[in-house]
């Protein structure tokens, strides 16, 4: 019976006597189902007596706090003939309505219309009671405000936490907090019953306060109660292992209606924490439609049906025992044979004790000779038919009643195959065993025999004909093969059903997998062939470590071979195919199996457990626990280290050298001191190496005395009376400790005293000293050394070290210049002669300025030699040029200044007028020549330039002609520009101009004529106007074709 909460409905499609007005309460209640059936061996059109599919419940309608109204639609609907309110039957006025069976309730109010309400339903077959509904405004109270007792249990005891929940009315929900709501799992539950808090074996994480709470889903009010503190008892004992003991369970007997949900509480204490499973005394298994909770503690079974009744158990087990809790379930409605006896029992629990009361079609059932009622117990022997009709069992105390309703039919018919005939046709294996069941409807039972063709058959070795009418053959050969026939007799008639028994070959397997070993990567087949009746089709399946394998899904599997033969090849073999691999063959008659184990050999798995142990400043001790070895031995370990200042993960040397597979630690010698260092460890066998441990811990070695002393040391130059010092300075890894720095010492060549200084910066890798009274490229001895806060280490080898030498005092001489272009001037001078004593010259610098301007203004070119070209220069300009020498010391004294002139400017004008002709392999140019305004220099030549694309390499031809032929091969296009030639350098180029290649089927003249139009320029003041104009000339035998055209290009200023 499926209690619902009262809820609010704001709508509600019904006739329009039903209509809700406001404040109109319709008491939703039982629903009678009163259909006729015409037979009874369809359970669906039997007729029978009237059936509550929703009885009135207990309900609950939210009230306000300000007023004792209802002001709100509420709706209970029943179909029914009568109802009654506290016993006495309610007449129709206008304060209630009946509608198609539904109470309508005007303007309900909490005082007048609360109550306990019951409906009667009447046909031909009988009349029931529904249960009694109260109906009652939704309210919680609050819990008491009363600290509760702090509850005080060992680690590993059980504990029950009371929730005590306070007055309250509607539906709710029972929950249990710490700091958040509670999880619950295997050792802890909630029950939705009491509410109370069982927690199967304690731990330290139990510790804390835990609240109760209860929440009216109706009026949305929550109510928490005081806080139980609970802590761990401090006494040194430790807590007894204890077998499993129940102290959640369901009822041991329950009357479930068709269609609805029933829930079954059960939950175990013990230690350890016991396992909860639910299962069927029957054997059969559990629904797949029930629904378990995570910590197995509540079995649901939805849309009860008749096959889910019978006996369930709740199953608690430990290492230390097991306890069972079992409860039988039972739907209402009967149906019995004639001449059967009935046994009902009805159960209720209640404070004080319940008594019990039966009805039949609602009046008292009184007992007579062939009726024993003892309390909830109803006994009826051998009953008729006149027994049929409508039960209720009346459970009550002085706090109410309740009431459980079943029907009685009482069946006669003659046995009657027509639902569960006899089996037609049946294949078995020869050898095998058949089962034929003979299962009639009959009421009472009907005496089963059978018959093969015209002979009753008797029990033998291999025939049994069983209680319930189960014909069983065994080893059956070909011989049992034929008709077999079962005859059902009751008082009422006699019926019979066949059957034909086929006898087929036996499938076998005669080529079966072998187990073997393998190695990652390899592919094997695993054979599987089979030998049977010829008209039998084999079906094949493999299962791999008890998994159906799905062909479509996997990519490393594949079944190979038809008919007979179903092979499977793994392909690419994985370290995660090891297992057990099974053929199965299945058909229609039997099915056999073989089974395989493969073994897949592989590199080990990572080190598992990595833990650095003693560190010095150079070495650390590691160990390690071993990962799977994946079937091959592991031969050899080795450690890997990685630093912020490596590349990557490097290999490092150990003690022992090699560490062998059955060692699980080693000593990692040679490391630098103070340096944070990571560790991991490789295993290898002989199938290669495997992956890494996980990294260890990011661990420092002591600080130690530097080792390593500074490389390169070297120096020289700087200014006059200056010892310049330079070394490499040691990485960050080396330095060995903190308040790292450097010694740098150094002396005359020949003394034999140093002078030291300190620096105390790390990136130190330049000293400079100072004194004017230093002769210029003295020698001095100098070496360099390291400290730490550990002390002073080693220095570098002594080298020799030139101090400074002095800047040249000399200019060079006799400086001339030679003049290129109206840009480029060529400058020479001599040598300075120079003193090894005094200074070595490794450079000069040529400074250049226009007239008029100042030395400070000139433009700067370093060379080495004792030539350099300026260039960039303008045209028509005089410039004066001075040179002077430097050395490591810096410039000397420049030279005299010398005057120089460049030519003028080149021709800015473009050659003009360019035609070009292309025939054979040869390209015909031609064009204006270019004259040279005023401030130009005159023209000398013509430069051509060509390529064969953009990219090309660019060919130079120069010439003191206005034409030119160019010898090309044929089958390219050619990109050309042309460029007159002065003294003042190339002037303006005319642009490329493209060649296209040349058909070399046909032969194509092509004929370019540009050149500028002066008057567009003159009167457009546009800045270029070409004019293109081409000729495309084809010759062939039926004569020559010329096609003309102009194309104007404007360019606006």
């Amino acid at each position: 019976m499926k209690h619902l909460p009262w809820r609010l409905r704001k709508e509600r499609r019904s006739s329009p006597q039903a209509k809700l007005l406001p404040h109109t309460l319709i008491i939703v209640g039982s629903k009678v189902n009163l259909k006729r059936r015409s037979s009874f061996h369809s359970e669906r059109n039997a007729r029978h007596g009237p059936v509550f599919t929703q009885e009135p419940s207990d309900s609950v309608f939210p009230l306000r706090s300000e007023d004792n109204k209802v002001n709100n639609h509420l709706c209970l609907c029943v179909r029914l003939y009568r109802w009654k309110v506290d016993g006495r039957y309610i007449d129709m006025d206008l304060n209630y309505n009946l509608v198609e069976g539904n109470l309508l309730i005007n303007h309900p109010h909490a005082t007048h219309h609360g109550g306990v309400y019951q409906c009667i339903a009447t046909n031909v077959f009988g009349t029931i009671v529904s249960r009694e509904a109260k109906v009652q405004f939704a309210y919680l109270q609050n819990f008491s405000r009363k600290s509760r007792n702090t509850v005080s249990v060992r680690e590993g005891q059980a504990v029950v936490l009371l929730c005590g929940p306070p007055p309250h009315n509607g539906g709710t929900t029972l929950l249990q907090q710490k700091k958040v709501f509670l999880l619950q799992d295997t050792r802890r539950f909630v029950s939705q019953r009491t509410g109370n808090l069982y927690i199967a074996k304690v731990e330290a994480s139990d510790v804390g306060n835990y609240t109760c709470v209860v929440r009216n889903m109706m009026t949305n009010a929550t109510a928490y109660s005081s806080p139980t503190p609970v802590e761990l008892r401090r006494d040194g004992e430790h807590a007894p292992l204890l077998a499993p003991l129940i102290e959640v369970q369901f009822p041991e007997s329950l009357h479930v209606t068709k269609g609805t949900s029933v829930k079954l509480e059960c939950f175990a204490l013990g230690n350890p924490v016991p396992s909860i499973t639910w299962r069927r005394t029957d054997g059969n298994p559990l629904p797949g439609k029930i629904k378990i909770n995570h910590s197995n503690g509540v079995l649901e079974i939805p849309y009860f049906r008749p096959e889910d009744a019978g006996v369930y158990e709740c199953v608690a087990e430990n290492s230390r025992g097991k306890n069972v809790a079992k409860g039988q379930l039972t739907l209402k409605d009967v149906h019995m044979a004639i001449e059967a006896n009935l046994q009902w029992e009805c159960k209720a629990s209640g404070k004080p004790k319940p008594v019990y009361r039966w009805l039949k079609n609602g009046e008292p059932l009184v007992p007579e000779d062939r009726i024993l009622v003892e309390g909830g117990r109803l006994a009826v022997p051998r009953i008729n038919l006149l027994d049929s009709g409508m039960y209720q069992c009346l459970a009550e105390n002085e706090h109410g009643a309740i009431y459980a309703s079943a029907e009685l039919k009482v069946v006669a018919s003659s046995p009657d195959f027509s639902s569960s005939p006899v089996k037609k046709s049946m294949l078995i294996q020869r050898g095998g065993e058949v089962i034929m069941e003979c299962r009639p409807h009959a009421s009472p039972r009907a005496s089963i025999s059978w018959r093969r063709g015209g002979e009753f058959l008797k029990d033998s070795t291999r025939r049994t004909i069983m209680g319930d009418g189960t014909l069983r053959i065994s080893n059956i050969s070909e011989s049992d093969g034929g008709r077999y026939t079962c005859v059902a007799r009751n008082p009422f008639g006699t019926s019979s059903s066949t059957g034909t028994l086929v006898v087929k070959e036996p499938t076998k397997i005669t080529v079966p997998p072998l187990s073997v070993d393998a190695t990652v990567g390899e592919s094997i087949v695993l054979p599987c062939e089979v030998s049977g009746d010829s008209s039998l089709d084999p079906t094949f399946k493999w299962f791999f470590n008890g998994k159906l394998i799905d062909f479509n899904r996997q990519d490393h599997f594949e079944m190979i071979g038809v008919g007979s033969a179903g092979d499977l090849m793994v392909r690419n073999i994985q370290l995660k195919h090891s297992g057990k691999y099974v053929c199965m063959v299945h058909t229609v008659v039997d099915s056999v199996s073989a089974a395989a184990h493969l073994i897949v050999r592989g590199p080990p798995g990572a080190p598992e457990g990595l833990i650095v142990g003693e560190i010095t400043d150079s070495t650390a001790q590691l160990s390690w626990e071993s990962g799977p070895d994946n079937h091959s031995p592991v031969t050899t370990y080795s450690i890997q280290a990685r630093t912020p200042f490596s590349i990557g993960w490097q290999a490092v040397r150990t003690v022992p050298d090699s560490v062998p597979g059955q060692m699980f630690h080693a000593t990692v010698i040679d490391l630098n001191p103070w340096v944070d260092y990571e560790f991991r460890v490789v295993a290898s066998n002989n199938v290669g190496v495997g992956e890494p441990s996980m990294q260890s811990k990011q661990i420092r070695t002591k600080a130690a005395v530097p080792e390593v002393a500074p490389g390169n040391v070297s120096g020289g130059g700087g200014r006059r009376g200056e010892l310049v010092i330079q070394w490499e300075p040691i990485p960050e890894e080396l330095q060995s400790g903190e308040e790292f720095g450097y010694v740098v010492a150094f002396r005359p060549l020949g003394t034999s005293t140093w002078k030291q200084t300190v620096l105390a910066s790390p990136d130190a890798s330049r000293y400079t000293f100072r004194n004017d009274s230093v002769p210029p490229l003295s020698q001095f001895e100098v070496k360099v050394g390291v400290y730490n806060n550990k002390g002073e280490g080693p220095s570098s080898h002594v080298v020799v070290v030139y101090s400074a030498e002095e800047e040249p005092s000399e200019p060079p001489s006799r400086v001339w210049t030679r003049t290129l272009s109206a840009s480029e001037i060529e400058v020479y001078w001599e040598p300075i002669t120079q003193t090894a004593s005094s200074w070595k010259i490794i450079g000069y610098e040529v400074l250049c300025w226009e007239e008029g301007m100042q030395e400070s203004d000139a433009e700067m070119v370093r060379v080495t030699d004792t030539a350099a070209l300026l260039s960039g220069l303008k045209g028509s300009t005089v410039y004066l040029i001075s040179v002077r020498a430097q050395n490591s010391a810096g410039a000397g004294p420049s030279s005299p200044a010398v005057n120089v002139t460049t030519k003028k400017p080149p021709p800015s004008q473009p050659p003009g007028n360019i035609e070009w002709n292309l025939t054979n392999s040869k390209i015909f140019l031609s064009w204006e020549h270019v004259k040279a305004m005023g401030n130009e220099s005159e023209v000398t030549g013509y430069k051509v330039l060509y390529r064969q694309n953009w990219l090309g390499k660019t060919s130079v031809v120069e010439t003191n002609r206005t034409s030119m032929a160019l010898q090309v091969p044929s089958g390219e296009d050619y990109l050309i520009e042309i460029k007159a030639l002065s003294d003042g350098g190339d002037g303006s180029s005319s642009g490329p101009i493209r060649i296209p290649k040349m058909s070399s089927k046909r032969e194509l003249f092509l004929s370019f004529t540009i050149h500028r139009i002066h008057f567009w320029y003159n009167r457009f003041k546009v800045s270029r106007v070409p004019s293109t104009k081409f000729c495309l000339i084809t010759m062939n035998p039926t004569g020559t074709m010329c096609l003309l055209m102009s194309v104007f290009v404007f360019f606006r200023s």
